[in-house]
């Protein structure tokens, strides 16, 4: 079979390859803040490169460019696989990626110079939220309209959830981000106070709920079963986990907003909503990790499925912290700590960007027509890298968090309070260290992957008809 002829992998292959590039540099500034917390000096006075300018640039090319030119790469390539199909519209496939990486490089543009809507995760200014809208729409058009061309009548479980994941999306940026523009650089948000601050929680808990939950999903129920050579574990599940997910999710976002001047009555309903979607979360999970039934073996000769499984362990561990977090006795100790940072990342380190790195290594010897990559040795010390950076990180911010947390809450028999913040400050210094080296190993673990995937795609050796996996 002619894959060639057959499917539109370039666009596929592009946003493969930006995948490592924006993986690189999003973590090489990440790498940078967490060094500055340790000596804030390293910012050389230079206003472009200080802490409050180069955080929002980190989590966007982590989020956005990192893990939304997997999530796009992948559905473009699974939604032709499992549609048995070429992709609609290839000239609009052509323009989503280009017109998101136009996006990502005016984010890294106007991020450090301090041009900024100051809402998490939604950073950017109108102009660019508008050409995020019509990129978003195309990605929309070329993705269903593959759907609508489908060659079977069944639409394959990966598909639900990069769907699911396109239509929230939407939803959520346009609705946060309407605004009035008093300057092409600046504008003032249509809502205000808690309204604001409500709508803005609803976007960012579901940023991560559809953008770095969903969407992954997707990805994972493609290629764990491909890598593993398997069927899912349970259909059924899949469909149950799907739905119930999809219908608990929205519900989830007041949690952030705990203890301040949102009503109670919505702070107690963000925190029952996510006690429940711990269910549909370790559904997922499950279903992800017993997939491997009979095939566990596997795990000894394949690296690539090692990334896939820890990062289902870290979605299973991740997705029980979080609601647990969410609880308002546990948030009391957990809120405006280290604990939160360290649960954000054993997240987006442990799930999203392993099974990320997992996806791409699979996927790039089919969209090139080789073998395998370059050298599974260095997969496997890059699983090793990865993983122990992932965990000295989470451990470290764990630790420092509910020190902080312990330290902020102490008193005295007086009423006063025992530690200052500096003093607590002093006592998590040692665990921003080991934050760094955590991080640093994560980094290291790119700039292997970034090798290994020059070195596979550079090489020019034929190889036979054979091994190729059209399907």
């Amino acid at each position: 079979m002619d894959t060639a002829a057959t499917y539109n992998d370039k666009v596929v292959r592009q946003f493969s390859i930006m995948v490592v590039v924006w993986g690189i540099v999003g973590m090489l500034v990440g790498v940078i803040i967490a060094a500055q917390l340790i000596w804030p000096a390293l910012n050389f006075d230079v206003s472009f490169l200080t802490y409050s300018r180069l955080r929002p640039l980190h989590t966007n090319a982590v989020i956005f460019a990192f893990g939304g030119s997997a999530l796009i790469g992948t559905s473009f390539y699974v939604v032709q696989r499992t549609c048995h199909i070429r992709l609609a519209f290839d000239k609009l496939a052509a323009f989503v990626f280009w017109g998101w990486q136009t996006v990502i490089l005016l984010a890294a543009i106007t991020l450090p110079l301090g041009i900024t809507q100051s809402k998490e995760y939604a950073e950017l200014e109108w102009p660019i939220d508008i050409l995020i809208t019509v990129v978003w729409v195309a990605y929309a058009i070329v993705f269903f309209g593959t759907i609508v061309k489908r060659r079977i009548k069944h639409i394959y479980v990966a598909n639900w959830f990069y769907g699911a994941f396109i239509i929230t999306v939407a939803i959520l940026h346009i609705f946060n981000n309407l605004s009035i523009p008093v300057s092409l650089t600046k504008s003032y948000s249509l809502y205000s106070g808690i309204v604001d601050g409500m709508m803005q929680w609803w976007y960012g808990h579901n940023a991560v709920g559809f953008f770095l939950t969903a969407g992954f999903l997707g990805m994972m129920y493609y290629f764990v079963p491909k890598q593993a050579g398997r069927p899912v574990y349970s259909y059924r599940l899949s469909v149950v986990h799907f739905w119930s997910l999809i219908a608990v999710y929205m519900w989830a976002g007041p949690h952030h907003l705990h203890y301040t001047s949102l009503p109670d009555w919505a702070q107690t309903l963000g925190m029952v909503f996510s006690i429940i979607l711990l269910a549909p979360s370790w559904g997922g999970m499950i279903n992800g990790i017993m997939t491997l039934s009979g095939a566990w073996h596997k795990l000894r000769s394949d690296p690539i499925l090692k990334f896939m499984i820890v990062s289902l362990s870290f979605y299973g561990m991740s997705t029980f912290e979080g609601p647990m977090m969410s609880i308002k006795t546990v948030n009391a100790l957990s809120h405006y700590t280290d604990w939160t940072i360290g649960h954000v990342h054993s997240g987006a380190l442990g799930w999203v960007a392993m099974m990320t790195i997992g996806t791409i290594y699979s996927l790039l010897p089919r969209l090139y027509n080789k073998e395998g990559m370059y050298s599974t040795k260095l997969i496997d010390v890059h699983f090793w890298t990865s993983t122990i950076g992932v965990v000295l990180y989470a451990v470290a911010l764990w630790v420092a968090g509910i020190t902080q947390g312990l330290m902020w809450r102490a008193v005295n028999a007086d009423g006063t309070l025992t530690y200052s913040f500096v003093e607590s400050l002093k006592a998590t210094y040692p665990y921003y260290g080991l934050r760094l080296v955590g991080g640093l190993l994560f980094f290291s673990g790119m700039l292997i992957m970034a090798y290994n995937v020059w070195k596979t795609v550079s090489d020019k050796k034929p190889v036979p008809v054979a091994v190729l996996d059209p399907a």
